[in-house]
């Protein structure tokens, strides 16, 4: 039986706990503060990956939990960003709405078929930094010339990879018809032998 309150899963749980923390200081428009958190949160996702591994202390909570707490965390501050004016509200959209659709598809997905293994792509780690950069860049009061073009890129990296894990997800359901054609009537043929033999077919 796998132990639950490893080190690892120990820091997942401290960084939902920030985010209460966060909500309230985007709530009173402390961007500063807010950063601060966040980073703090970055820092313990390094960091609980890394006595993971180092440790041997993977776990199935753990492979759960991580990827939820940074949707999580990500999700809360787009949304509040979004609500304050600090950001576009459809870019807050397209990030949640990813997010939703991959969650939502894994759990079909484990619920109808086996169960994926989840493998971020390259174009999704790629979304994922652009995320964490753009959300930085608003809680650090960034110039506007540079959160413009973070807007659009990161808008169009999460489309991108949000149709990429859909595309994924419809290549992992199992045809329709799987089960083999019957094959046509015909005429049947005794052999002193026995039954004839079944051939290998698709």
């Amino acid at each position: 039986m796998q132990a639950v309150f490893t080190w690892a899963n120990l820091l997942t749980l401290s960084r939902l706990l920030l985010v209460p923390l966060i909500v309230i200081l985007l709530l009173n428009e402390s961007r500063t503060p807010a950063l601060i958190l966040f980073l703090l949160a970055g820092l313990s996702d390094a960091l609980d990956g890394f006595l993971a591994r180092h440790l041997k202390q993977r776990t199935v909570l753990g492979a759960v939990l991580d990827p939820l707490a940074d949707k999580f965390l990500l999700d809360t501050i787009y949304i509040l960003c979004a609500w304050k004016g600090f950001l576009p509200p459809a870019l807050a959209v397209l990030v949640v709405s990813r997010d939703v659709l991959i969650v939502g598809g894994f759990l079909v997905l484990y619920l109808f078929s086996s169960p994926p293994e989840v493998r971020p792509s390259l174009l999704s780690k790629a979304n994922t930094l652009f995320q964490i950069l753009t959300a930085a860049c608003v809680l650090a009061q960034a110039p506007e010339g540079l959160l413009h073009p973070l807007f659009y890129l990161t808008g169009g990296l999460t489309v991108a990879s949000g149709l990429h894990y859909l595309y994924l997800g419809f290549k992992l359901f199992p045809p329709k018809d799987a089960s083999p054609r019957p094959s046509p009537p015909g005429p049947e043929r005794s052999s002193p032998a026995g039954p004839p033999e079944r051939r290998k077919g698709p």
